[in-house]
């Protein structure tokens, strides 16, 4: 099926009668809008993926910042933690 000219006034009139004349521009800068920004999505997603395979080979490695420290999770190592009602939390234990 080919579009002619007719074809585009046909839809430009249902347009206009469904949406009204003052919200088309809106409607068209919107979609233009959203137009450039998949096509700089896509654009960035093709460079991505050519630098990627022109360099080595990645391995599946997890690799630490060198610049962050690694979180610490629990009491230190080689430590044992404190016994007792008093944990070291600074508040005496309360009387029963």
């Amino acid at each position: 099926m080919r579009l002619e000219g007719w074809h585009i006034v046909i839809i430009i009139v249902i347009a206009i009668l469904l949406f009204g004349a003052p919200k088309l521009p809106g409607l068209a800068r919107s979609v233009g809008q959203s137009l450039r920004i998949f096509k700089s999505e896509v654009r960035q997603m093709k460079d991505e993926n050519t630098t990627a395979t022109d360099g080595d080979p990645v391995e599946g490695r997890v690799v630490n910042n060198p610049g962050q420290a690694a979180p610490q999770q629990g009491p230190a190592a080689g430590t044992t933690p404190p016994s007792g009602p008093n944990t070291g939390s600074g508040n005496p234990p309360a009387n029963p």
